[in-house]
């Protein structure tokens, strides 16, 4: 039977208990411990009124804070919806009122934001918030219980059916959506990502890509189901990085390009020891080849993911035993996963031969959260999930991913979604028509940029302009260029020819 994570982490607690779990910075907690802690915390959460089913907004950097408030609300049969720090606070009160939290716990860094999102949205009350140390136990007035919780017993809730997690992420109209991932969801993406690349009981994997992104939970739940340590990284330094490698013999992590080459360009200022690595996963963005060679050299192997958030992690691999004349591909998908790339017809492609991805496997997201029409258009008839990206499958299986069909910007593994900034630009009263492009950026793999058509006799500099924006997106999504222009390109059904956009502001 799948496992719910609160499942996962009593039964791993059973069989491992004196194990590491659980590692931020001087906190160090075994499965044993682990389980006792979310435990406690599920019994004071009941206390405060949370409920099965209820739907709690998480809002805090990775830290055994944030991994205890998810296992204790699994416990509880109640739904993390895991929000993104990132984002403005007419953002998350969007997620709120979509999701219908009842409740926000925040971490010590976001109390005022808790608070003020909790007045604007009264029915989310705000529950709790510290760090991850001892004042945490006495605030929530678990302290005495975490000597007396038993070890691993059993965790009550947790139908594989039942829903687990929401994360929300954009979609090509600009309006945020939760997918939804029950139990069984999660606890496949982990079986799925672990029998495809050695996912080890007693590896030490440094959590540093953010638990908001897919990339980041996921991990967390395979940690937990396969017995690895997880150590967290609240935020993404690399010289603290690097000293954590060394100090807690780090074998695995997650990274982005970005992260790969600012990670190098540490190394070379400074004495590293890489030497307990094993492999770091890549991925949120293409992934030179010259940079997968690079740190190859210099740490451990690169294996390249490619991943989508309603496929719950990873969709496909690139290992090094692939060979290296496949290191340009996504590799194959995970085990028990499948991929299929369908022409514009509707037809099957031949070897080859582009069309859109679409994927299968036991993780796809059951939904997303009140949405149905969008779940619909999102899956077809025969239930695979429609990726949007654009890609080739060649006769090996290798799935090769050349663009975006809802025209994702890609910037230092955030996704950026063109509409949703358009959106925001369009508001300004001097804007009379805008389009947002990605274009190539050294450092972030890509950066938007915004072509503005002016109202008549209205006038505006690209500094008003982005200071508009800054007050009501996040801080990646802001414009890094404004281009004023006199049309804005389209073809007769009025849809932005993106692509001419890019070769504008690229010089092709």
């Amino acid at each position: 039977m799948e496992l719910s994570p609160a499942q996962a982490l009593a039964a791993r607690a059973r069989f491992a208990p004196g194990d590491d779990a659980f590692i931020d910075g001087d906190l160090r907690l075994s499965f044993a411990e682990a389980d006792a802690r979310a435990t406690a915390f599920a019994s004071h959460l009941t206390g405060r009124g949370v409920m099965r089913g209820d739907r709690v907004l998480v809002l805090m950097k990775n830290s055994e804070f944030l991994a205890t408030s998810i296992y204790a609300l699994s416990r509880l049969g109640a739904i993390p919806v895991v929000g993104n720090w990132r984002l403005t606070a007419s953002e998350l009160e969007y997620v709120l009122h979509d999701s219908g939290a009842v409740g926000i716990l925040a971490g010590s860094d976001f109390g005022d934001t808790a608070a003020a999102l909790s007045e604007a949205v009264p029915r989310a009350r705000f529950l709790v918030t510290d760090g991850p140390s001892a004042r945490f136990a006495e605030a929530v007035g678990f302290t005495d219980a975490l000597d007396s919780a038993p070890a691993g017993h059993h965790a009550e809730a947790g139908r594989p059916g039942d829903d687990a997690i929401i994360m929300y992420t954009s979609g090509t109209t600009g309006r945020p959506k939760g997918a939804v991932f029950t139990n069984a969801n999660l606890f496949w993406s982990a079986q799925s990502m672990s029998s495809t690349i050695g996912w080890e009981a007693r590896q030490r994997f440094l959590l540093v890509a953010p638990v908001f992104h897919i990339g980041g939970l996921s991990p967390l739940i395979c940690n937990v189901l396969r017995g690895t340590a997880t150590i967290f990284q609240a935020e993404f330094h690399p010289a603290r990085v690097w000293e954590t490698v060394a100090a807690e013999q780090i074998t695995n992590m997650m990274t982005v390009p970005v992260m790969l080459r600012a990670l190098i360009a540490e190394a070379r200022g400074r004495a590293v020891d890489p030497s307990s690595l094993v492999n770091v996963s890549c991925g949120g963005a293409m992934v030179p080849p010259d940079l997968i060679a690079e740190f190859t050299e210099l740490a451990a192997p690169v294996q390249v993911v490619y991943g989508i958030t309603e496929f719950a992690g990873a969709v496909s691999y690139w290992l090094p035993s692939m060979g290296a004349e496949r290191m340009q591909t996504q590799g194959r998908a995970v085990f028990g996963a499948s991929m299929r790339v369908v022409t514009e017809d509707g037809l099957p492609a031949q070897p080859g031969e582009l069309g859109e991805l679409q994927l299968f496997g036991p993780q796809q997201f059951d939904r997303y959260w009140g949405k149905p029409a969008a779940t619909a258009t999102s899956v077809t008839p025969d239930g695979w999930y429609r990726s949007g990206d654009v890609a080739s499958l060649d006769e090996d299986g290798f799935v090769t991913v050349l663009d975006r069909v809802n025209d994702i910007i890609i910037s230092g593994g955030e996704n950026i979604y063109p509409a949703e900034v358009e959106a925001i630009v369009a508001t300004h009263e001097a804007v009379a028509d805008v389009a947002v492009v990605g274009q190539a950026d050294e450092r972030w793999g890509e950066t938007p940029v915004a072509h503005i058509v002016l109202r008549e006799d209205a006038t505006l500099t690209p500094a008003e302009l982005i200071e508009h924006c800054r007050q009501r997106l996040a801080s990646y999504k802001l414009p890094s260029r404004v281009e004023f222009v006199a049309e804005i390109p389209k073809n007769t059904l009025g849809k932005v020819l993106r692509r001419q956009l890019r070769s504008v502001g690229s010089g092709q």
